[in-house]
This record gives structure tokens, sequence and C-alpha cells, in this order.
């Protein structure tokens, strides 16, 4: 991608344009050292954490000679405990998920047909993980670290 600034505005290209000033056609042929003569320089974007940072707007850097976008981090309104309770929340609503898939099993073992060992063990093990999970969250002290933590089921 390519962008030009025309008076104080940066415009975006996909592909060098065809006809271009003087050049009515063949412009898009010629060569980046003509396209940068005119003004069109790449443009960069940055590698950032979407759940912590979002682009603004593109930007010229004189120092590197591309157009490219600041990396701008983001702030929240709620508390540190407000995003702690809401990662929890979704973390809880995950596991039970992951534990309806089998809860027939258990509602089966109340009118007396056993549920297999493996699916009892597994259950546990989902909710030991859960709870590990819980308490990994609640030792999380920035907003930043709340947001960006994932919840990953094994």
């Amino acid at each position: 991608m390519k962008a030009i600034k025309i008076d104080g505005v940066i415009k975006r290209f996909t592909t060098i344009p065809k006809a271009w000033g003087n050049v009515i056609c063949g412009y898009d042929t010629l060569t980046s050292d003509v396209w940068e003569a005119s003004g069109f320089y790449d443009v960069v974007t940055p590698s950032y954490d979407s759940n912590t940072q979002y682009l603004g707007d593109l930007e010229w850097d004189a120092n590197n000679s591309v157009f490219t976008y600041p990396v701008i981090d983001r702030t929240w309104s709620q508390s540190v405990a407000e995003l702690k309770a809401g990662k929890i929340e979704s973390l809880k609503s995950i596991y039970n998920r992951k534990l309806s898939e089998t809860d027939w099993y258990i509602i089966r073992a109340q009118e007396g047909i056993a549920a297999p060992q493996d699916v009892i063990d597994a259950r546990a093990a989902l909710r030991t993980e859960c709870a590990t999970k819980e308490v990994e969250i609640n030792a999380l002290t920035t907003k930043k670290a709340v947001v960006s933590y994932s919840i990953n089921i094994s």
C-alpha cells in the first residue's frame, strides 16, 4: 500500500495509479524513485496488541520515509476489580459450557446409573483448571494484564 500527502491530507492507495500528474498512462510502471519524488511512500502498519492497543490515524514518519500508524494504548473506564470480575465471569461461562457436555452423565448417576470414572475425572480436572485460572486472574494487578489474560482451555 502507498500513500501521499496532498494539501495536508494523507490519501491511501492500494496500488500506484496508472496516471498521475503529467503522466497520462504508465505511471504505475515507473520506479519507486519517481513515485517518491512525487510524494508516494509505503504505508507501514506496526505490530500491536489489539486487546490493549489500537492504531491512530495515518501519519508521515519523516525519520523512516514512510507513512505509518501510531500505536495508542487503550484505556478502560472499569476498575481493575471490575475487569477481573468480567474476566472471571467469562471464564466460568466457558467452563460451564464445557462441563455441560457431560451433565447428562451426572443426571443419570442421580437416577442410579453410574457415571464413567473418566468422565468424573475429566469434570474434576476442568473444575480444578477453572479454579487455577481464577486465582491467576485475581493475582493480576493492572488493567492491561487483566485484559491481556487469555483464557485457554486445555
